[in-house]
């Protein structure tokens, strides 16, 4: 037996099998955290190109080295969009990334973050503090544990965009896809309010995505996806619903985009106004998956 090989049966892999014929495989270089909640199986680790990973079930869930991408597209893209978003309602996000990168607007007055799972909160604080970089601290966010299902049919509020951060619609993540859950989200909405989802990798999910743009299509004047490049989100790039009560939020200028992005004085590492624009571009097997 070779030396490579016998270092290579030292070393610990998880194994992502999301997808029924694709898998992707990460180095456990040292395992941080490994618990069972009343919910699911969170596991945070270390690896030499991502940094600290979360999986929940072995499905990536978040990484140190790769999660600015997805924050950042899910919540300046609708912020900047709106040009006056100042309640945003997140559902999920537990780990505080995308808290981060919304309370980082200065015209946000509040966010409702709602978690199903206090356990993932809690671990996150410990383990990946990187990702919410003192944001579940800020005095304008509300953490709300609960089902978001269950909250979006209470509430009475009204935000400006609205971010679903879910798992994938299997699990507690499903309810969180469907049609139900999207016309009261479309009812908690501002009368120019913005929704963006979590709608997978397209090239293997295209289901997710056309359930969400029906949906869509039936409740807002606008419905559409735009796209962004995750490396450990793997299969392609990743598809972020697009549902808006105003007709021209997603047709916003480059030049109003660049003001507004001037103004909020803040750098990205992955968003740029001509990103946001050329995000809206979809290839021909994504446009193909519209109802």
């Amino acid at each position: 037996m070779s030396e490579a090989t016998k270092q290579d049966e030292k070393q610990v892999w998880v194994t992502e099998s999301l997808h029924d014929h694709y898998a992707q495989r990460l180095r456990v270089d040292e395992m941080l955290y490994d618990s069972e909640t009343e919910h699911q199986r969170l596991k945070v680790f270390q690896n030499g190109t991502f940094g600290r990973i979360l999986t929940l079930d072995d499905v990536v869930q978040t990484t140190e080295g790769d999660n600015f991408i997805y924050h950042e597209m899910l919540t300046h893209v609708p912020i900047l969009a709106h040009g006056s978003a100042k309640r945003v309602l997140i559902i999920g996000g537990g780990d505080g990334g995308m808290a981060r990168e919304a309370l980082r607007h200065r015209t946000v007055e509040h966010v409702t973050m709602v978690e199903i799972d206090a356990g993932v909160v809690d671990f996150s604080k410990e383990y990946l503090p990187m990702l919410s970089q003192g944001a579940l601290d800020d005095p304008r966010l509300n953490l709300v544990i609960n089902d978001g299902a269950l909250f979006m049919k209470e509430t009475s509020d009204k935000f400006d965009v609205i971010i679903v951060d879910s798992t994938d619609p299997i699990g507690p993540g499903e309810v969180l896809f469907t049609d139900t859950f999207y016309g009261h989200a479309a009812r908690a909405l501002t009368e120019d309010g913005i929704i963006v989802t979590q709608n997978g990798v397209p090239f293997m999910q295209g289901d997710e995505l056309t359930g969400t743009l029906r949906a869509f299509q039936a409740l807002f004047a606008d419905a559409s996806c735009y796209l962004a490049t995750i490396p450990t989100y793997a299969g392609g790039p990743m598809a972020f619903g697009w549902g808006s009560h105003s007709s021209t939020n997603r047709s916003v200028s480059l030049t109003d985009l660049e003001a507004r992005f001037a103004a909020a004085g803040f750098e990205t590492d992955y968003y740029t106004p001509e990103v946001h624009k050329a995000a809206f571009a979809l290839p021909g097997y994504v446009k193909k998956l519209f109802p």
